[in-house]
């Protein structure tokens, strides 16, 4: 089951880098990266790990991401600098968008480093203070806090410059909203995905002790 969810993660990690290109709106003033309905699912999975395999697998889990995405960098910067054929009418375009996934992917990289080994960290504090019970709690906590840290260095970093500041403060502000009722909705997941986790071990434990 550990291996799914690592597979899960980083699959998720790269297609949040790929989507965050995309800006939406919900009415006029809610603005969020496409990649946010995506990257929110990466928390609980780590929260998962953390629960039912450890802290040292759940940190193992967020270094792999941290490796996909840095030669995600390396092959989108080859990608763009690649000769074109000559029956490839769409360069510009796609170095427009690959540019601007470049300094997206570095935006994400450096927020997803720290705010995933926060997360980590407040996670299990808070269990060596409550173990196994109050798991809720600890989902929850780890996720909002590290989200917010999140969200705010990705949006700096990945934005910064090319709207007024206004809007940037409120991209951060309409993005957290976003994230903190996505974590708050999303505890079920957790219990689910650790008692599949759970039952997933036992019967391992079953068929080869």
């Amino acid at each position: 089951m550990l291996l799914y969810l690592n597979g899960a993660f980083v699959g998720l990690l790269i297609l949040s880098n790929i989507l965050a290109v995309k800006l939406f709106s919900i009415g006029e003033w809610l603005v969020l990266p496409a990649a946010v309905v995506v990257y929110v699912f990466t928390f609980p999975i780590t929260d998962t790990i953390a629960e039912v395999y450890g802290k040292e697998a759940a940190r193992q889990t967020v270094f792999a991401g941290f490796f996909t995405q840095c030669c995600a960098l390396a092959f989108i910067y080859l990608a763009i600098h690649l000769p074109s054929a000559p029956f490839f009418g769409d360069q510009a375009s796609f170095e427009t968008i690959f540019s601007a996934g470049f300094r997206v992917t570095l935006a994400s990289l450096i927020s997803y480093f720290i705010s995933q080994n926060l997360d980590v960290t407040i996670f299990h504090k808070l269990k060596d203070r409550h173990g196994e019970s109050k798991l809720w709690l600890r989902n929850n906590a780890s996720t909002m806090v590290s989200q917010l840290v999140d969200t705010t260095i990705f949006i700096v970093i990945a934005f910064y410059g090319t709207m007024p500041t206004a809007a940037l403060v409120a991209m951060i502000f309409t993005q957290y909203a976003f994230k903190w009722l996505a974590a708050a909705c999303d505890t079920p997941l957790v219990y689910l995905l650790v008692k599949l986790c759970r039952r997933s071990e036992s019967s391992s434990v079953r068929v080869y002790g």
